[in-house]
C-alpha cells in the first residue's frame, strides 16, 4: 500500500531551493518555481525529507558513489548539460536549444528517485514482486508523472521519462538528448575517476570506456 503524501510546506520548498541552487539559472519565473514545486511534491510522497537523504546512485544499489549524495549527481548532470547546451548555442546558433528546458530537465531528470529509492517501497516490492512489480514504476516513469502533476511542461516530463533506458524506445527531443548524454557522461567520468563502489558497477559500464 502506498504512503499518504505529507503536506507541501514552504520549509520543504526552501530546502529544495537550497539543495538545487542551479534552479536560479532558469530565466522563466513560472518554470523555475514549478521545478521547486515538483521536487517538493516528489519528496512529500516518499519517506525522504531531503534530496540529500537519497542514496547517491543511478539505480537502487547500482552505480553508487563512494562519497556525496543524490544532489551531487543531479547538480553535476545539470551543470554538464548547461555547458553542452551553451556550447551548441554559441557554435551552432541555427540549432534552437531551449536553455531553460535543459536546466529544468537536468534538475528534474531524476525527480522520480524518491519513489523508486524509498526504503518502504523497496521493501514491499521485494516481498511481493509479482503483486505490483519490482519496482512498480522506475524513477523515470514516476518522474514524468510528478512533472505533469506539478504543471511542468511536456518537454520537461519527456526528459524525466526518457533520459534513461526508456528513451531507447522513442525519439528523444534535442534537450533530452543533451541531458541524456550529460547523465551518461557523469557516470562514465565518476567511474573513470574511481568514485563508484566497484561492487555496484552496472553491466553496461563494466566494458572498457572508448574515447
Amino acid at each position: 500500500m502506498t504512503r499518504t503524501a505529507r503536506p507541501l510546506t514552504d520549509a520543504l520548498r526552501a530546502l529544495v531551493r537550497d539543495e538545487l541552487p542551479e534552479y536560479l539559472q532558469i530565466k522563466d519565473t513560472d518554470l523555475r518555481e514549478r521545478v521547486i514545486e515538483a521536487w517538493a511534491l516528489s519528496l512529500a510522497g516518499s519517506s525522504f525529507h531531503s534530496i540529500r537523504e537519497i542514496q547517491p546512485a543511478g539505480n537502487p544499489n547500482s552505480m553508487v558513489l563512494t562519497r556525496g549524495d543524490q544532489t551531487d549527481h543531479i547538480r553535476g548532470v545539470t551543470r554538464l548539460a548547461i555547458v553542452m547546451a551553451d556550447e551548441i548555442i554559441v557554435s551552432n546558433p541555427d540549432i534552437a536549444v531551449k536553455r531553460d528546458i535543459v536546466v529544468a530537465g537536468g534538475l528534474c531528470h531524476d525527480i522520480g528517485k524518491p519513489w523508486e529509492f524509498d526504503p518502504e517501497n523497496q521493501k514491499r516490492w521485494r516481498e511481493q514482486p509479482r503483486a505490483t512489480g519490482l519496482p512498480s514504476l522506475r524513477h523515470s516513469v514516476y518522474g514524468a508523472h510528478i512533472c505533469l502533476t506539478a504543471g511542468l511542461p511536456e518537454e520537461v516530463a519527456h526528459i524525466a521519462a526518457a533520459h534513461s533506458g526508456e528513451g531507447e524506445l522513442l525519439v528523444r527531443s534535442l534537450e533530452n538528448t543533451i541531458v541524456h548524454f550529460a547523465d551518461i557522461s557523469y557516470w562514465s567520468i565518476m567511474l573513470a575517476g574511481g568514485v563508484i563502489d566497484p561492487t555496484t558497477i552496472a553491466g553496461k559500464y563494466k566494458r572498457p570506456i572508448s574515447m
